[in-house]
């Protein structure tokens, strides 16, 4: 029987440090354990990594619809993975020009299972179709195209470890303190410097054209992946939700961790397809 001054030791709660220590265990485990599965299938490319982002695509829209359709969800739901399983064959068939038109076209559509109100659960599908064609569409560019994906993926990852670090040891102003308490311009800045140096390092290993040039862009991809981040992060706010699932232990859902992947793959593919080629940065 518990006393009335607290009770006995085996009920205590542990400190808050043995807390983070073993929430910190956990996600160095996740990643261990994820990170060289990812790896694998990136390096091998063709359907393997397809298949992959396939996967990929339906657990995110799956997250996402939970969080913004809620009462929608029996309609929203069936809908929206539906509509993304069309967008990727018109993907593979089409090339993702075309398959970005589809993927606008059928938000409307899934929009309408939630009612014409409720934009954010349309907008899923677009949302996560264009990070993951990006992806494809980099892994698939000619020559340069393992170089490139390992670009955007230990960029954003450089971005995740740099802000955590910056943040955790320096501190100082919040970011965006009505959207993610958490962050501060410090963490942003440390984001940047490690995606910058991230970039540098995978062109220097690929051989790139201008790895000066790659530096530059590997920050902004950070400023880039960081403001992803803060858009999931307002969604979550919004619906009152923490995370956005609970598929790897420690991190949370599928969606927490690629919200600045989704965003910044695309920008990248652009970037790449357009202004990188008379910039010959790769």
């Amino acid at each position: 029987m518990k006393s009335s001054t607290g009770g006995n030791a085996g009920s205590a709660p542990p400190p808050p440090e043995a807390g983070k220590a073993s929430d910190l265990k956990v996600r160095m485990l996740s990643a261990l354990i994820l990170g060289p599965l990812v790896l694998a299938a990136v390096w091998a490319g063709g359907w393997t990594l397809r298949a992959l982002l396939a996967a990929t695509a339906l657990l995110a829209l799956n997250e996402w619809l939970r969080m913004v359709a809620q009462d929608r969800l029996a309609t929203a739901l069936p809908a929206g993975l539906a509509a993304v399983i069309v967008v990727l064959g018109v993907h593979v068939a089409l090339g993702p020009a075309i398959a970005m038109l589809a993927a606008f076209a059928l938000a409307g559509v899934v929009t309408a299972t939630a009612g014409m109100g409720r934009w954010l659960v349309g907008f899923g599908v677009p949302y996560v179709a264009a990070g993951v064609l990006a992806l494809d569409w980099l892994r698939e560019a000619p020559e340069a195209g393992l170089a490139l994906f390992l670009f955007v993926l230990l960029t954003v990852w450089a971005t995740d470890i740099g802000a955590y670090a910056a943040g955790r040891s320096i501190g100082g102003p919040r970011l965006a303190p009505r959207i993610s308490p958490k962050k501060t311009w410090a963490g942003l800045l440390g984001g940047v410097v490690a995606s910058g140096l991230a970039g540098l390092g995978v062109a220097v290993a690929a051989g790139a054209a201008s790895p000066l040039l790659a530096l530059l862009v590997g920050a902004c991809t950070a400023v880039v992946a960081q403001a992803g981040d803060l858009f999931e992060s307002a969604v979550k706010r919004r619906f009152d939700i923490k995370d956005s699932g609970r598929l790897i232990p420690g991190h949370g859902g599928l969606l927490d961790r690629i919200d600045g992947l989704l965003v910044a793959a695309p920008v990248l593919a652009l970037f790449h397809a357009t202004a990188g080629v008379w910039l010959r940065w790769w």
